[in-house]
């Protein structure tokens, strides 16, 4: 599935009330009571990081903090810090939809775009106030390391990785320091110049949401990371950029919803004629695959491309299981029908499929048949040179699929940063929502627990992403100068192979 995150809009004017209104204890604690009775019952990845003592260790604390009532914001960040806790990109928290209907443009916000580089938080907008490149060190008197810790909760990913939150904190800084603490007329900032360690203090006035989203617009480092944020119009590519290097991006999955589905198919097709080229010019004999901007996306497209990188046959999965057949806590469910009929056709199809893919009950699981898990054989047009895997903290849910199984099973050589997606498994395939009775905070997350085909090795750690075999962040000098410190590497290790 696609990694999709959190989505915050902003108050008109009169949110302001509503924002300071309290919510009694004993609803809040109905809501909490129910999200954990959910989570428990239809999340099969709920201890797949975690163990029962450490989970209910969370809920204890988050009992501790509705003893008296609190606002809507406040219990949803109480709500973002047990998922989390729990470790799955794919679990997501969003407010209420008549509660987001009154966001607007009224709030202000920190006016720069930042960028995490090698773990300093530094500006990436040019600008008259703090030049580009400055690192910060506080804001309103908050050291910087204390705000990631905080802004940790709103953007999940997958097990204990911490390296994939660079990407909401490069695209939602200002939005997460609104939620965080409130919209600010004024920020003083604690930065040090490009190059310099003397600390200066300037304070800058706040900028609507309408300038905050123009500015992250003109973000510096736009022509480099142009294709981690918003809509990917180009999806794949092939070139040829040397004699003897050859050079296959794709920047998603997300190309056709199944098999059938003529987007896959015509990318079918154009895969085919690359490897078919590469079949008939072995003097190239370097592959460089890049999946650094793979948010993910739709089956089959990973395991197609992957078909055309192995040379053993394979599997998507070595297993999946989900924990129910029939829709637990229903009356909370969200359906995507609005009629009850209609609801309850949607319900039973979803159970149907359930239980024709997971139809036994083994140990208080349901797993999958290996009808759905076939074993699957390369493509006579496989790639039988020298793999590069360029990834990146971006690289999520089939993106992470896909480059696990390049990283595990294939003579790949991984190049750049840990992706936020399990090297060894995560939740997917089928996301759920359901609604909280009182606060109508929804959450959804999805119900597949699946451990990938891949074998242990001495740099993969469980509940990590995939770890590169040559660590390679982007230097603060080449943020500077834009330079792709990933692909430039490469090509001269393969210059000096």
């Amino acid at each position: 599935m696609l990694k999709l995150k959190i989505i915050l809009f902003l108050v008109f004017p009169f949110f302001i009330n509503a924002q300071n209104e309290k919510i009694s204890a004993e609803k809040l604690k109905q809501d909490l009571t129910i999200f954990k009775e959910i989570r428990k019952k239809a999340n099969s990845g709920v201890y797949k990081y975690r163990t029962p003592k450490q989970i209910d260790s969370i809920y204890s604390w988050a009992f501790l903090q509705i003893n008296k009532p609190k606002t809507l914001l406040d219990f949803y960040k109480i709500i973002l810090k047990i998922t989390d806790f729990e470790g799955s990109l794919h679990n997501d928290t969003t407010l209420p939809d008549d509660f987001q209907k009154k966001y607007s443009s009224g709030n202000l916000f920190f006016p720069y775009p930042v960028k995490l580089i090698k773990n300093k938080l530094v500006v990436n907008f040019r600008n008259t106030e703090i030049p580009l490149g400055s690192h910060i060190h506080s804001i309103n008197k908050i050291k910087t390391n204390d705000l990631l810790q905080v802004f940790y909760k709103y953007y999940t990913t997958d097990g204990y990785n911490i390296s994939g939150k660079s990407i909401g904190i490069g695209s939602s800084f200002a939005k997460y320091f609104e939620i965080e603490y409130g919209s600010k007329k004024k920020f003083a900032v604690e930065y040090s110049l490009p190059n310099k360690t003397e600390k200066i203090t300037k304070t800058v006035a706040g900028i609507s949401n309408d300038a905050r989203k123009e500015n992250f617009k003109k973000r510096y480092s736009l022509p480099i990371d142009s294709l981690q944020y918003g809509t990917i119009k180009g999806k794949y590519a092939f070139q040829v950029i040397s004699p003897n290097i050859s050079l296959l991006t794709i920047n998603t999955f997300a190309i056709g919803k199944n098999a059938k589905d003529k987007e896959y198919l015509i990318y079918k097709k154009y895969l085919d004629s690359c490897f078919q080229y590469l079949s008939n010019n072995s003097q190239i004999n370097n592959l460089i695959v890049d999946v650094r901007n793979n948010g993910g996306g739709t089956d089959p497209n990973d395991i197609l491309t992957f078909s055309y990188l192995t040379q053993k046959p394979y599997r998507e999965n070595a297993s999946a299981y989900v924990s129910f057949q029939e829709i637990p806590f229903s009356n909370y469910f969200v359906y995507d029908e609005k009629e009850p009929q209609k609801q309850l056709e949607e319900k039973n199809d979803f159970e149907a499929d359930l239980k024709e893919e997971f139809p036994k009950l083994e140990e208080e699981k349901y797993p999958q048949d290996e009808k759905f898990n076939l074993l699957l054989q390369p493509n006579i047009n496989n790639f039988k040179g020298q793999i590069y895997l360029l990834i990146s903290p971006r690289i999520a849910s089939a993106g992470s699929l896909f480059g696990s199984l390049v990283a595990g099973n294939t003579n790949a050589i991984t190049i750049g940063e840990e992706t936020m997606g399990g090297y060894f498994g995560h939740n997917g395939h089928t996301p759920i929502e359901y609604e909280l009775p009182n606060t109508k905070i929804k959450t959804q997350f999805s119900i597949v627990n699946l451990d990938q085909d891949v074998p242990k090795k001495p740099n993969q750690i469980f509940g990590r992403g995939i770890i590169p075999d040559h660590e390679v962040q982007q230097t603060y000098e080449d943020f500077m100068q834009n330079k792709d410190t990933q692909f430039e590497y490469t090509l001269k290790l393969i210059d000096q192979k």
